[in-house]
This record gives structure tokens, sequence and C-alpha cells, in this order.
């Protein structure tokens, strides 16, 4: 199903074969985001993400956007706090159309100085969109404080002070210095055979530029300090966050992190928090558990909206659910359970084809190959009750550290 190839330049590509596919997928994974900015600059990969698409020395912003569209198909991108996508979405017919833009956009993003201040103006305003949602507020505000004086402790998307210092020249430094092939991986997903995959992205990609400089190097955050913050947003609605530093992406913990957030919180109606807190009392609306992982560190964060006056009673609640699965194991049954649960999660996940590639090239850029849905299964399964419990006693101090926003 994967197949590999590495240019000359060191850029690794990864093609999912798919026969049947009438719809194709192609886009690069960079390992470059949030996380790598400087001090002043911060919302600058965000930044890039968005006017990488205005215009290069041959194509106008109008001619980008054309490019996919004029043959029904679509360009996306997202910025994370490690990475950098950019990918196309397009019908069966296409690939050399998307690989010869999405090349010229990462080697040749001009950022002409008129199309840098109108999307300013677009980023200011989903900079205070974002602010008007407290649920996902809380949850940048939560990492801000537990991440504090790191990297990784701001938002995404910056501010409005540093959203005004960018520049064309800021733009196309951070380009050069983080759109190079060491820092990419290419993931194309479609009914194109691998061998031409490859001619046709050696074909478009062979121009790409080495780094003109050394990337910033990432530093493990230091440990936070415990906090309990409450801050007045003048809310109905009180939103708390609760959260702890846990597995990294190459912990051998983390597929036992990943389960215990699912028993938590996850999407299912029947996990702890929605069973404790909606089903049996009423009241939240919503309460979910996550564990995100980075390369070097993770965090695991609990989420729930509910009356301010109830947000005592919710954080007991939680606290006796995080108290139970720290001190007593999980039975055998439940959790066999719990773990085919999260298996056929996974493999509806795997029905979205853009969710494959994406997930293709993430993987390639971070393990160096791509592993099979089998594979992933099979290391869910192995997950024991010790495992799960020394997960959970890791959230003891999500107990004490919390944010609300109410």
């Amino acid at each position: 199903m994967y197949s590999y190839h590495t240019l000359p330049s060191g850029l690794r590509i990864v093609h999912v074969s798919d026969p049947h596919a009438a719809a194709e997928y192609f886009g690069v994974t960079v390992d470059a985001g949030a996380r790598d900015e400087q001090p002043g600059h911060y919302g600058l990969a965000h930044f890039v993400e968005h006017t990488i698409f205005k215009g290069t020395p041959s194509l106008t912003s109008i001619d980008i956007i054309n490019e996919m569209e004029s043959v029904g198909g679509e360009l996306n991108a997202y910025t994370t706090k490690e990475e950098t996508v950019v990918y196309s979405i397009f019908p069966f017919g296409h690939l050399d159309r998307a690989a010869s833009l999405i090349a010229d956009l990462v080697a040749e993003a001009s950022f002409p100085d008129e199309e840098i201040d109108r999307e300013r103006e677009v980023v200011a305003d989903e900079i205070n969109s974002y602010l008007d949602v407290p649920a996902d507020a809380v949850a940048d505000d939560f990492e801000d404080l537990i991440f504090a004086g790191s990297q990784l402790g701001h938002n995404i998307l910056g501010s409005l002070a540093t959203l005004n210092d960018f520049t064309s020249q800021t733009c196309r430094d951070w380009l050069s210095r983080m759109f190079v092939p060491t820092r990419m991986t290419v993931f194309y997903l479609g009914a194109t055979p691998a061998c031409e995959v490859f001619r046709c992205i050696e074909r478009r990609f062979n121009s790409l530029p080495p780094a003109c400089q050394a990337p910033p190097q990432r530093v493990v955050p230091a440990p936070a300090e415990i906090f309990n913050a409450v801050n007045d947003i003048d809310s109905h609605q009180s939103h708390t966050m609760l959260g702890v530093r846990t597995a990294s992406m190459r912990s051998p913990l983390r597929h036992a992190a990943s389960l215990l957030a699912n028993i938590i919180g996850g999407s299912g109606m029947n996990s702890r928090l929605n069973v404790e807190l909606r089903e049996k009392r009423g009241l939240v609306y919503s309460a979910d558990a996550v564990a995100t992982m980075f390369t070097d560190c993770g965090l695991t964060t609990i989420y729930f909206g509910c009356d301010t006056d109830d947000t005592p009673k919710c954080i007991e609640i939680v606290s006796d659910i995080l108290e139970d699965l720290a001190s007593h194991p999980v039975g055998a049954a439940d959790l066999e359970a719990a773990k085919r649960q999260l298996a056929g999660q996974m493999i509806i996940a795997s029905e979205s084809r853009e969710n494959t590639a994406l997930s293709a090239g993430r993987a390639l850029l971070r393990y160096g190959s791509v592993a099979t849905l089998s594979q992933r299964t099979e290391m869910l399964m192995s997950v024991t009750a010790d495992d799960l419990l020394q997960a959970a006693s890791d959230l003891a101090p999500a107990l004490i550290s919390r944010l609300s926003l109410c």
C-alpha cells in the first residue's frame, strides 16, 4: 500500500496506492510550525501559510486560486505547533498540475507587499473571531500556562501586535530557512502508479533550494509549576480545562495515553466524562479529553463547559474519575472493550482518504515510514492494564493544574 522514494536533495516521498480512487491527494508536510518562531515573530508560521498563496514570479494570487479550482480541485493549508501542510485534492489526471503549483509555492512564493497588507486584515479578523469562542480560547490559554517560558507556550495565530510587524522579507526569510528538502516530506494518495508519481515529483521539485541558514533548535519545555487560574470573560458559562504534560509521540506509553484519553473523554457517548457529567447529572453539554503528542513532550487535557455554579461539582467528578483510573487497574473485559472501541474508530477514520493522505505525510516526517492500519491496531491491542495504570497515574497533577474562563 505504501511506497517510498528519496530524491538526491533529501526530500522524502510516500505514495499511498488507491487504485479505485477517482480523486487524488498531493501535498507537502514541513517540519516548521509555531514552535519554531522567535519572540517578536509569534504567528509567523501561520501568516506564511496564509500568504504563500498570494503570488509567485509567474503566478498572481488569482492564478493560484484558479489553478486547481478550474478543474474542480481544492488547494488547502494548515499550521500546527510543529508543522505546516500545503496540499491539494483534485480529480484524477491532474497530478502534474498540482505538483507544479505546490512546488512553485514552496520554492518561489513572492509575498507581494499589497497582498501582505490585505491578508494581514484577514488574519486579524481570524484572531478576533477565535477569541469570541471561549471553548477554543481556553485551550490556547491553558497551553500558554502549562508550557510557559517555552516556544510551545504561545498561540499559533500570534497577536495583533506581532502581526503588524510581518513584512514580505520576513515571510521570504521564513520560507527559505524552513521550507527546504531535508525538513519536508511529499505525500500522494490516488490511482497513479508510484513510479509515475516519483518521476513527476522529481521533475517538479528538483530545483528546491537547500536551507540558507540553520533552522532553530527545539528545546524540551521545562516542567511547569502547578496552577489554578480563573479568568473572568463575562460569560454565562464557565469553560474549564485541566491537563498535565504526558507522553510524547516517541514515548513507549503513547498508545496507552491515547487509549486513556479515549476512555476518559473520547468521541463516544460512553466515555466516562459524558456518562458522569452529562448522562447521569445533566451538568454539561460537552466534555472531552485529548492526548496531544509533540516530538519531545505531550499534553493530555480535559475540557468541559457548564454553568459557573456547577464548576466545583464537575471538577470533583473529574477528580473521582481520574483517581479511580490511577488507583485501580481497568478490568480485563473493560480493557478489551476499550481497545476494540478505539480500534473501530481507527477503522472509520481510515475511510477518510484525506485523513489518510495527511497522516502519511506526517508519519513519514516523524517516523521515517507509515504504519499500516493493522500495525497500528496491533500496537493498540498490546496496551496492558499496567500501561494504562501508569498513564493514568501521570494525570494526577491535572487535579490541580486547571484554568477556567467564566
